[in-house]
């Protein structure tokens, strides 16, 4: 037989007999009504989740103000409820018996308490690693291994895991050793996690650090963070990552020839968290889209518009093509009015009336006045420009134009001020042929 295969039989055999042998143990006289207290704990467990389920979620939806995390932590309480009750309502037991009789008579029923505790800790410990692949790993790799350990099994199990092995040459590849690179992953992935957390809250809490430069060093905290984690991990249980080194720099050709515009949108990222250009919160037009910046990823920026159209516009458009940031250096915005007026009205009187709407309107401010100019003659009417400042382009543009036109109308309405339409007189020339089409058909009526 192949020495692996028989690695593979004699572990598992081990393993069996371990299993045989705790079975065994639990048909003992003096076991097996510690066995049926421990089902009839669980089954009373599940009886009494009902009830404490639905008030939970009633408490959780009468609580609407509650945070993200608040909300997730009465999710998975709700999820291990039975586990929970299970687990306290056992060590009551075990402390009541404790008082009136032997310990060896009660044994079984602290093995299951620890149990309980065991993956109670590790259920919720696994929710803080934000990926649910590793976190349901870690879940059953550490729920098993502490079930192991606290039955006596760890010695079996690590041998039965161990020979489920694939060879690379010199290279041996185990299902213990897999096991254990997640585990410790997933466990460092979720500390990073936390202190990426902490930091993020503590550079968007500093005001002396431009917005733009916040966004660059929480990504680059995220990455140093997880990238050592994972290098970590694997480097803690083994693996040689030296050998990686080729098949790295063959991905770096690939992803030079296969995915320059992904590279292109994440160099562009870097560039214009770097140059300031364009930061959270400013107001940016491109092309037809207009709003304001809502995040900046890696490969692309989020811009809400105000209609609540989220576009995501890849970093390199923003980085080749123009772009007009309304906000980049001051939130000052300069809009412009065109209208017209008769030529029989005053256009100084019309000038002074504009300029007083323009201030009389919210929003428009004060301290840099309004100007109206006269741009020219036109076929019908004076035309006139009317100039004034906003220092709040994200409440909108288009909403403070409509307001200072209103506020003209009526100021002109009530003063006299009249807005000239083009008008056209048709006239009919005597001897033209309508003329004499009209005088046929009133000489003959038929």
């Amino acid at each position: 037989m192949d020495p692996l295969n028989q690695e593979i039989v004699t572990a598992t055999q081990g393993l069996f007999a371990q299993a045989e042998t705790f079975l065994r143990s639990l048909l003992l006289p003096r076991r097996l009504y510690q066995v049926a207290g421990i089902v009839a704990i669980l089954l009373f467990a599940r009886l009494l989740r009902v009830p404490l389920s639905r008030r939970l979620t009633a408490w959780a939806r009468a609580h609407e103000g509650l945070q993200k995390w608040q909300l997730r932590l009465v999710v998975t309480l709700d999820r291990n409820l039975t586990l929970l009750i299970f687990t306290v309502l056992n060590w009551l037991v075990f402390w009541g018996l404790s008082q009136v009789t032997w310990p060896s008579r009660i044994q079984l029923l602290e093995v299951a308490g620890t149990i309980g505790v065991m993956l109670l800790f590790v259920n919720f410990a696994a929710k803080l690693i934000g990926n649910r692949f590793l976190s349901r790993v870690v879940t059953w790799g550490a729920g098993i291994w502490g079930v192991a350990v606290i039955l006596g099994f760890d010695a079996e199990v690590l041998s039965f895991l161990d020979s489920l092995a694939v060879s690379f040459g010199d290279f041996r590849l185990t299902a213990l050793t897999v096991i254990k690179a997640l585990v410790v992953t997933g466990l460092l992935v979720a500390g990073a996690r936390m202190l990426t957390r902490g930091a993020t809250g503590r550079i968007k809490g500093n005001a002396d650090i431009s917005p733009s430069m916040q966004v660059l060093a929480i990504k680059a905290t995220q990455l140093f963070l997880f990238g050592g984690a994972f290098y970590i991990g694997l480097k803690a249980v083994g693996f040689d990552l030296t050998g990686l080194a080729v098949l790295s720099g063959a991905i770096g050709v690939g992803l030079g020839f296969g995915l320059q515009k992904v590279v292109s949108n994440l160099v562009s990222g870097i560039i214009i968290l770097l140059d300031k250009s364009i930061k959270p919160g400013d107001v940016i037009s491109l092309g037809t889209t207009f709003g304001w910046i809502e995040a900046l990823g890696a490969r692309y920026v989020s811009v809400v518009t105000r209609d609540g159209k989220e576009y995501l516009i890849p970093n390199e458009d923003l980085i080749t093509g123009q772009v007009v940031n309304w906000s980049h250096s001051n939130r000052f915005v300069r809009l412009d009015l065109f209208f017209g007026t008769a030529y029989d009205d005053d256009p100084h009187l019309v000038r002074k009336l504009a300029v007083e709407a323009a201030l009389g309107v919210d929003r428009v401010l004060q301290d840099r006045k309004p100007v109206c100019h006269i741009v020219g003659f036109g076929d019908s009417s004076v035309d006139f420009i009317l100039r004034f400042w906003i220092a709040d382009p994200t409440a909108g543009l288009t909403n403070i134009r409509g307001n200072v036109y209103l506020a003209l109308w009526d100021a002109f309405k009530a003063n006299g001020i009249s807005i000239p339409f083009p008008q056209r007189e048709v006239r009919v020339l005597e001897g033209s042929e309508l003329t004499t089409r009209t005088r046929r058909s009133h000489a003959d009526p038929q």
